[in-house]
């Protein structure tokens, strides 16, 4: 007769159950515990009271509005002249054809312009160039660049991106690209009580595209040689980290009208006083359509005139009071339940059999 340990067969080793318990462990697909796995971090979960509510919308009120009052009262000290000059500088014997006017190269492109200073205006003054419907934020316009080739003389002939202005028979074009071919070339020349202002460029540019994407090393090459001019000629003797009309020129508008710094006056303007500009009227804005705008502008903490950031503060200010008087008149004409009376819960309910839920 067998004996009934000899029947249930040879106990398994030790060593066998622990291969066997960590073969198992490493074919589970049990998550290590974690809390964060598990869920079990703690979090803070506000019981929004109707007393939060309503002071969290007070409180917005109260910060925003004044914020908006002090942006509009900013915005008002800002003094802006503002002169559309590209149908005014059109000759009348080309006014029904003005791209005829722009083209042509023995039409006389001078033209003086006389403003009225509105407000006192304290320096600095900046001067603007305003352009609308020139959408510089044409993809294929704004990938018509090469920002090593801008960077360093290393990469002159980095000019793929560029087409179709990008080489020339003499060589690559340096800055090659559609936006620094297109560059802006009206020029502004301003005189203020019988004597000329001196425009300053100082600063008008970015110091960190000066320093860093604009080469000091960089001149430029074969630059406006080709037969199509498309804006304004830079100096060859002068490198791209100090071309600093190019610099503001080169980074590139988000929106169809936008406005760019041509520079600043250093000197007091006084009220109701004349300021004639001279303006060659050189940039082809006829072909689509654009419009070319002459602005004299001084600035406050918040910078140039700009009511809609005082604007959109207050109507957010505004309507926060409005939500929180809302929310506190329906609190008393309906005042809410208190918070965890058992006679809400679902099991309590009786249901038309009349078995609880």
């Amino acid at each position: 007769m067998m004996d009934p340990e000899d029947a249930a067969g040879p106990s398994e080793s030790p060593a066998s159950a622990s291969a066997a318990a960590a073969a198992k462990k490493k074919n589970s697909k049990k998550p290590k515990y974690s809390k964060f796995t598990q869920q079990e971090l703690p979090a803070c979960k506000p019981i929004l009271s109707h007393r939060w509510v309503i002071t969290a919308f007070i409180s917005v009120g109260v910060i925003f509005i004044p914020i908006g009052l002090a942006s509009l009262f900013a915005s008002e000290q800002v003094v802006e002249i503002v002169d559309r000059y590209d149908k005014a500088c059109v000759p009348s014997t080309y006014s029904n054809d003005a791209l005829a006017y722009i083209q042509s190269a023995k039409t006389n492109k001078t033209c003086i312009r006389s403003l009225t200073v509105p407000k006192k205006m304290k320096s600095p003054i900046y001067i603007y160039y305003q352009l609308d419907n020139f959408y510089q934020n044409h993809r294929r316009y704004v990938q018509s660049r090469s920002d090593d080739q801008l960077r360093s003389k290393a990469y002159e002939y980095d000019t793929e991106d560029c087409d179709p202005e990008s080489t020339t028979a003499g060589g690559p074009i340096v800055p090659c690209g559609l936006i620094a071919w297109s560059l802006f070339n009206d020029t502004y020349q301003l005189s203020y009580q019988k004597e000329d202002l001196e425009i300053s460029k100082k600063d008008i540019a970015w110091k960190s595209d000066q320093q860093h994407k604009f080469g000091s090393d960089v001149y430029p090459k074969n630059f406006q040689s080709s037969g199509l001019i498309g804006g304004a000629k830079l100096n060859k003797s002068i490198p791209l980290s100090e071309q600093v009309d190019l610099i503001v020129w080169m980074r590139t508008a988000a929106l169809p009208t936008f406005r760019k710094l041509y520079g600043k006056i250093e000197v007091d303007l006084e009220a109701n006083q004349s300021i004639a500009v001279v303006i060659k009227n050189n940039y082809n804005t006829y072909s689509f359509g654009g419009k070319k705008t002459l602005v004299l502008s001084t600035t406050s903490w918040i910078g140039g005139k700009n009511d809609f950031l005082g604007i959109a503060y207050i109507a957010v200010g505004g309507l926060s009071l409005f939500m929180a008087i809302t929310f506190a008149l329906v609190y008393v004409i309906m005042p809410s339940r208190p918070f965890g009376d058992p006679s809400f819960l679902t099991s309590n309910i009786i249901t038309p059999a009349g078995q609880s839920n």
